[in-house]
């Protein structure tokens, strides 16, 4: 059975950082497009980053220059660095595993002062 946890999410001040990680377990994910979606209050839920098997990254323009989306195929792990947080950033982040399509169950992130 697959399962993806995600932990990382927590209560950070505008400017700060925060890195996400999804552990997936159940299954050979290495050959599968990873990412992390988002959903706010209110809000339908969007694509934030993904990578692929070979590191080919692809960004949402409102994070571009901001998260860094990378992977350890070794780990069965993929990672979101955060910078540069805004309000505008505060989410449920969820891991997606593509083909499969399997979501975990979320972490949250609440950007606020």
């Amino acid at each position: 059975q697959v399962q993806l946890v995600e932990s990382g999410g927590g209560l950070v001040q505008p400017g700060g950082s925060l890195r996400l990680s999804c552990a997936a377990s159940g299954g050979v994910f290495s050959g599968y497009i990873m990412g992390w979606y988002r959903q706010a209050p209110g809000k339908q839920r969007e694509l934030v980053a993904e990578i692929t098997s070979r590191g080919i990254t692809k960004y949402a323009d409102s994070v571009k220059g901001r998260f860094t989306i990378s992977r350890d195929n070794a780990k069965n792990t993929v990672y979101l660095q955060m910078n540069s947080l805004k309000l505008d950033d505060t989410a449920v982040y969820y891991c997606h595993v593509g083909g499969i399509d399997e979501w975990g169950e979320g972490t949250l992130v609440t950007v606020s002062s």
